[in-house]
């Protein structure tokens, strides 16, 4: 035994004994490594330095500062690593505490809920001098004065307090209730020292609950109609109605044509607001409004695209409302708000105001839509473009909220806004990295103008502005239909270049641009233009513009041979925009 003893000591002995010799070591070593070794290194750095160059001694002194670096940060770590250890124990010990605490307040917690238990069945204890003992779902009524201890059977289907403050004698001799107002009928109660049987019948029960639920009802359908009669759930839409009220109808100038009201615009915007535009740019303006609702002024950023709509609205003494589009712009409620049920009102917006107030207004009104293809176009507007294609201008609603209350806006019809149709949409795109590409679907239903170019400025008399009701606009436009309609040779013309695209590159005209060119081109004429030339700006902006979403690198040539084909059917000299437009498109492949 003595033997094995010490067998285990020997071995135990050299074990700690190499242990030992281990950390000393590991202590020497990083000793001589990091702290006496400096002597040798500063001896070996200084045997080399004097013989280098420059940039040899600048990399040498970055070598020698990664090799200082290296120890102090082994320090640091070592430091930071004692520091936490310290730290996280003694956030363990608080936490210990407080979990101590938590189950300290716990306890108190379930003896105060105790104590309430305890205070409720005092409360309860005595019906007419005797005590009352509560157990579970049976309780038992004893009259200790009288000396009967009948055990009552009541089911409490409540919360299992039996109240003794309940009239005995509307109750038929005697009741005993639980609480959560519902007892089985059949017991046998004691009050007031009276035996008597009471009970509630299954009758009697339903009808106090109809009585109830009908009176929340009432109440509910009472506080309601308060509620319709009192809040007022379009403030800014309240303004523009109080602003009306007292409206007087400005003088309009019914007797004006359309060459002399677009080249007075130009005249207007020159002499007054110092901005200059070209005649044919003016012309495609007010040709586009009488072909859509929506007109998109497209072109390199400070051509005027903002100022265009701003000043023409102006001329007509109806100033514009400029609405700012947003990259977040997702869905209708950007543009026309939303209603916030928590606190029964509308969220309006300028858009909507704008929407409102040109229901009271007989002259054309502008809503501008500044940088609007900085979000989806198809997306924010999809509502409106849908509208806006209705036949039936009286079916132009738009719902925004269900119902219609007393207070709400005179103009709405049922909980919806009516799109008057004096009112136009005008939007402003810039081509650049920070928009989106404008779809066909938005193409097609807009009139696209171009402008590219400033025009020179000249020097003209103050021009007055123009007042015309959008009742006399529309008669221009009507009347210019009938002065000037599409020619038969036109006509011809503009089908055969129709079948032509059709049959080399399955593109057709469509029935919209058809009724677009229909309405565009004579109002075009009559402000001035030539029909050759509002055919080739249609031709241009509406059908070869699809171009643009087609891969034509393998069609070169046929756009060649579609060149040929314009200049052999319109002339060499006619049609220039579009062969300006195809001649660029043919260059991109």
């Amino acid at each position: 035994m003595s033997d094995l003893l010490k067998l285990a000591y020997d071995l135990i002995a050299k074990v700690v004994y190499n242990v030992v010799s281990w950390l000393l070591g590991f202590v020497k070593g990083f000793i001589q490594v990091f702290i006496t070794g400096w002597a040798d290194y500063s001896t070996i750095f200084k045997m080399y330095f004097p013989y280098f160059t420059f940039p040899i001694k600048i990399l040498a002194i970055l070598l020698a500062l990664i090799l200082i670096a290296i120890p102090v940060l082994c320090i640091v770590i070592i430091i930071r690593r004692i520091v936490l250890h310290v730290q996280l124990k003694a956030v363990d010990e608080d936490n210990t505490v407080l979990y101590k605490e938590i189950g300290r307040l716990n306890r108190q917690v379930l003896d105060l809920m105790d104590e309430k238990a305890k205070i409720l069945n005092m409360k309860v204890s005595t019906v007419n001098g005797g005590p009352v003992i509560v157990e579970g779902s049976e309780n038992t009524v004893s009259d200790m004065s009288s000396g009967y201890g009948t055990p009552v059977g009541i089911q409490n289907l409540g919360t299992g307090i039996i109240d003794p403050l309940a009239d005995p004698t509307a109750m038929g001799g005697g009741a005993v209730m639980g609480a959560g107002g519902a007892m089985m009928g059949g017991g046998v109660g004691v009050v007031g020292g009276g035996i008597g049987e009471a009970s509630i019948g299954e009758d009697a029960l339903s009808a106090a609950t109809a009585a109830a639920v009908s009176a929340v009802t009432a109440a509910k359908q009472q506080s309601e109609e308060m509620e319709r009669n009192t809040v007022d759930r379009f403030p800014k839409l309240s303004v523009v109605d109080a602003k009306y009220a007292d409206y007087e109808r400005p003088e309009f100038d019914d007797t004006v044509d359309l060459e002399h009201f677009t080249e007075n615009f130009r005249l207007f915007a020159a002499s007054q607001m110092k901005l200059y535009y070209t005649p044919e740019i003016l012309r495609r303006f007010v040709a586009g409004m009488a072909s859509s609702k929506l007109l998109i002024l497209e072109g390199i950023s400070g051509t005027g695209k903002t100022s265009l709509p701003y000043s023409f609205s102006r001329y007509l003494n109806n100033p514009a409302t400029i609405i700012s589009v947003q990259p977040s712009y997702r869905d209708r409620t950007e543009l026309i708000g939303y209603f916030n049920e928590f606190s029964k009102r509308f969220n309006e917006t300028e858009f909507l105001r704008a929407l409102y107030e040109a229901n009271y207004r007989e002259d054309p009104s502008l809503v501008v839509l500044d940088e609007m293809n900085l979000a989806r176009i198809e997306y924010y507007f999809a509502e409106m473009l849908s509208v806006l294609e209705l036949p039936d201008k009286n079916e132009w609603l738009l719902d925004l909220v269900p119902t219609a209350w007393p207070g709400d806006p005179v103009k709405l019809v049922s909980g919806k806004i009516r799109v008057p149709p004096t009112i136009w949409f005008v939007g402003t795109a810039n081509n650049d990295d920070s928009t989106f590409t404008i779809t066909d679907k938005v193409y097609d239903r807009a009139i696209p103008i171009e402008i590219n170019e400033r025009a020179e400025a000249f020097e003209c008399e103050l021009q007055p502005r123009c007042c015309v009701t959008c009742a006399h606009l529309e008669e221009m436009f009507a009347k210019a239909k009938e002065d000037h309609p599409i020619t038969d040779s036109t006509l011809a013309k503009m089908l055969k270049l129709d079948s032509y695209l059709q049959t080399r590159f399955k593109l057709a005209f469509g029935n919209r641009i058809m009724k677009q060119m229909y309405d565009f081109i004579p109002v075009y004429v009559a402000c001035g233009g030539t029909e050759i030339d509002g055919l080739d700006y249609i031709v241009a902006r509406k059908v070869l513009k699809k171009f643009e979403s087609m891969n034509v690198s393998f069609v070169r040539d046929e756009i060649k041979g579609l060149l040929q084909y314009m200049e052999k059917t319109f002339g060499k000299s006619n049609m220039q925009d579009s062969r300006s437009y195809l001649e660029r498109i043919q260059n991109l492949y």
